[in-house]
């Protein structure tokens, strides 16, 4: 049984030290926020605080509403577990009430410390913050504070609807997403964090979370670093009109008058139905208030924020729910078999092809690779520190059968081992997620991912300048597919 007696000692000391107010943990895992006295765990080297609510539960009134503040406390409360993840068909451990956040620190560390802010992937449908993935630790014990966010997704966190969005917009969850920034803005120095030197990172719907919060004035300043895996920058978002009118065409096959009195049941059972027909029916869409244009135009404009930034992709950006994506890629393009033949002549020189190889690579490049060079070269353009990566890399013991890749690097970056979603690493694999690691630490804490004992990584600048991940070596040098991207672009 854990021994709470010293912490409530140590605890006492804090309170008669001043107000409940952000000050530095010290040596017992505590934190006075403006929602009350937070009392975390410690595992090894590291602290966590688990299921931080940084807005009030969107429940009842509240649903299909911008997040609200919390209630002020003078409470002490533990932070030992997870939330709940945010309403999704797949999980029966959901709920609506899910606006929390986990925080991960250094144990007997001063701060103040850099921090990095992950947002999830899901395709805005789906995942959470609590992933065992996820877990924080391994980032943290080298010196920094990371934090974890749960955002609402699906109909809950992307409908548009006249008579439900307040304003027009129906991006509930990139409103949440702000509301987290602002809750470490206002609460993190507690933690043992700085506030003026926050970073952060996210792969696929979390990338392009991040590439719109760079987009976004109520994001400004909010953050300072940011590192886009595996975005899809030249992706198309529905407009206002168009996102209304699924918005009622959902609304209307829902039972009740009300949607905001529809069990959570009833609304999960009309979410799938439309899921199945169209597995984007939930994303963020332009409302003119926090999302103003796509990320390509915006970024081409120069609308995004000055600041660092790391941008890449993996080698293979396929997973098990692609092949209608790559369709449709294919489609849309209208592009043949012959002509991916030509733009990928090593894959044609294999002893067997198969199209669906030609076709899964052309959508990597296409929706991922391509796009990442671009975002690249305009923020480059700007001024600002820019590093592009690609990830090739494939773990030893996946390498006989190396399954589809997009979020293959998040192990690597967490280092997590031996949980749903992340197998056992070799010795070597270690090796190469250590590297890798070190890359975004460093990048988190002064703007440069470089640091002693890595190879050197080159800046953009402009170029077509990257850091290549692969099985044999890491090397920062021109990007061997430049040519293949250029006949893309066009």
């Amino acid at each position: 049984m854990r021994s709470l007696f010293p912490l409530v000692v140590a605890f006492s000391l804090l309170c008669l030290a001043g107000p409940a107010v952000a000050q530095p943990v010290g040596q017992f895992p505590f934190a006075l926020t403006r929602e009350g006295q937070m009392l975390g765990d410690v595992e090894g080297e590291v602290a966590f605080f688990k299921g931080l609510a940084y807005a009030a539960p969107p429940v009842g009134a509240l649903r299909w509403r911008p997040p609200q503040a919390t209630v002020e406390s003078s409470e002490m409360r533990t932070a030992y577990d997870y939330g709940a993840p945010c309403l999704q068909p797949s999980r029966r451990d959901a709920s609506e009430d899910c606006l929390t956040l986990n925080v991960f620190r250094p144990f007997g560390v001063d701060g103040p410390l850099p921090v990095m802010v992950f947002i999830h992937d899901g395709g805005f449908v789906s995942g959470t913050a609590n992933d065992p993935l996820f877990d924080g630790a391994k980032l943290a014990q080298a010196g920094l504070i990371v934090v974890t966010v749960n955002y609402r997704l699906g109909a809950l966190g992307w409908l548009t609807h006249p008579a439900l969005s307040e304003g027009g917009s129906g991006n509930y969850g990139l409103m949440d997403q702000i509301a987290a920034l602002h809750w470490v803005h206002d609460n993190i120095a507690a933690f043992g964090g700085d506030p003026d030197n926050v970073t952060l990172f996210g792969s696929g719907a979390g990338a392009t979370s991040i590439a719109l919060l760079m987009l976004c004035d109520e994001a400004r300043g909010l953050f300072q670093k940011a590192i886009l895996q595996s975005v899809p920058g030249r992706v198309r978002l529905r407009s206002r009109q168009e996102a209304e009118a699924a918005g009622l065409q959902f609304v209307a096959t829902l039972s009740q008058a009300d949607p905001r009195t529809i069990a959570p049941a009833g609304l999960l059972a009309a979410e799938q139905k439309l899921l199945a027909k169209s597995p984007h029916g939930f994303a963020p869409a332009i409302d003119g208030v926090h999302v103003t244009e796509d990320i390509a135009t915006g970024f081409t404009a120069g609308h995004e924020s000055r600041i660092a930034l790391i941008i890449g992709c993996n080698d293979d950006e396929t997973d098990f729910d692609s092949e209608p994506d790559i369709a449709r890629e294919l489609a849309s393009s209208g592009i043949t078999i012959d002509e991916l033949r030509k733009l990928y002549p090593d894959v044609a020189k294999a002893s067997v092809v198969k199209a669906s190889d030609l076709a899964a690579r052309f959508y990597t490049d296409k929706v991922f690779a391509e796009p990442a060079r671009l975002l690249a070269r305009l923020h480059a353009a700007r001024g600002m520190p820019v590093f592009r990566y690609r990830f090739a890399y494939v773990p030893e013991a996946r390498r006989a059968n190396p399954e589809g890749g997009h979020g293959r690097e998040l192990q690597f970056i967490f280092g997590v081992e031996g949980v749903p979603g992340a197998g056992i690493f070799s010795r070597h694999d270690r090796e190469v997620a250590s590297r890798m690691r070190a890359y975004w630490i460093n990048f988190a804490k002064n703007g440069d991912p470089n640091g002693p004992d890595l190879p050197h990584w080159d800046a953009t600048a402009g170029g077509d300048r990257l850091l290549l991940m692969t099985n044999e070596r890491i090397a920062s040098g021109d990007d061997p597919l430049a040519e293949r991207f250029d006949r893309l672009a066009r």
